[in-house]
Formats: structure tokens, C-alpha cells, sequence
């Protein structure tokens, strides 16, 4: 009876698992995505987020935490700079899993996880865009035709547009 037993033993000693998991981990740190199984994906999601919770808070005492994890200091620091500053308003789930299918040689269940902020397919490819702030428009003078002004600012527009193609070449 599995009362109490919480993860996946993944058929190997406690030395190998950690190890295993602490590779991959540094790997999908490292490439954003990877390849694998799907109980190693699944054992890598529970290993990976709190790490990645860590990150949010960049300091001494949680850096030396990540590293007693992951035993590399490139996948660290990249953890910290890259990572945590695209899922600092993320709440959790920092990972997804998606099955691929079934491996040709053994038919095991294959599974790609990857960090869900570095996917620009599902995010729709959009950018941050910052919004602009539109002022009003300066008070025109009483008595001023609209028309006559609207063309000398699209002829402003047309002499600045020539100057630069100028400049450039």
C-alpha cells in the first residue's frame, strides 16, 4: 500500500534520483524546454517550481538554497536574472506539460516541459507594449481654419521624413 508516499521513485536509489532531477533541472533552466518521459516531467515540475518560487526573491540565503539543489552556479544565475524577471507576477505554475506521443524504441510516454513565459506559441507571440499617454491636442485660436493646419503638419511630417532618409544615406 502506497499510504503516505508521495512522489515518484522513478526505479532509482534517492543519490541517482536527485541527481537526475538536479541535470534536468539545469537543463530546462538552461534551454527552457526539454524532451523526456512523462513521470520524469511530471517529477521534475514538483522538483523545479519551488526553486523557480525561490528565484522570485533574489537573495544570499536563497541563491545558496537553489545551488544546494541544483549543485550548478551558471543554471543559478541564470535562474535569478533571466527567469525570475519573467515570472515575477506569475503566481505558480511556472512549468507545462504537453505529451508528445510514444517513443519508437521502448514505447514510453514522451513529454516536453518547458517554462511557460518563454513559449511565444502559446502566449500569441505578443510583445509588452507600453501605452503611450495622449495629450490634448493644443487649444487652437478662435477664428483659425482646421483644414489649412492639418496639411501643414502633414507637411512638416513629409519634410522630417525626407531629412532622415537623407541623413541615413
Amino acid at each position: 500500500m502506497r499510504h503516505g508516499k508521495k512522489f515518484n521513485h522513478l526505479s532509482r536509489q534517492k543519490g541517482h534520483r536527485r541527481a537526475m532531477l538536479a541535470n534536468m533541472a539545469c537543463s530546462l533552466i538552461e534551454h527552457k524546454r526539454i524532451n523526456t518521459t512523462v513521470a520524469k516531467a511530471k517529477a521534475l515540475k514538483q522538483f523545479v517550481e519551488p526553486l523557480v518560487t525561490k528565484s522570485k526573491e533574489d537573495t544570499t540565503h536563497n541563491r545558496r538554497t537553489v545551488f544546494s539543489y541544483l549543485r550548478d552556479k551558471y543554471a543559478v544565475t541564470e535562474l535569478f536574472r533571466e527567469v525570475a524577471a519573467k515570472v515575477g507576477d506569475r503566481p505558480g505554475g511556472y512549468t507545462r506539460i504537453i505529451k508528445l506521443g510514444n517513443r519508437l524504441g521502448d514505447n514510453a510516454d514522451m513529454a516536453m516541459i518547458e517554462l511557460v513565459d518563454f513559449n511565444t506559441i502559446y502566449n500569441g507571440g505578443k510583445k509588452e507594449v507600453k501605452k503611450t499617454t495622449r495629450r490634448g491636442k493644443a487649444k487652437k485660436a478662435e477664428g483659425t481654419p482646421e483644414a489649412p493646419a492639418a496639411d501643414t503638419t502633414v507637411a512638416d511630417q513629409t519634410d522630417e521624413t525626407s531629412s532622415t532618409t537623407e541623413a541615413t544615406e
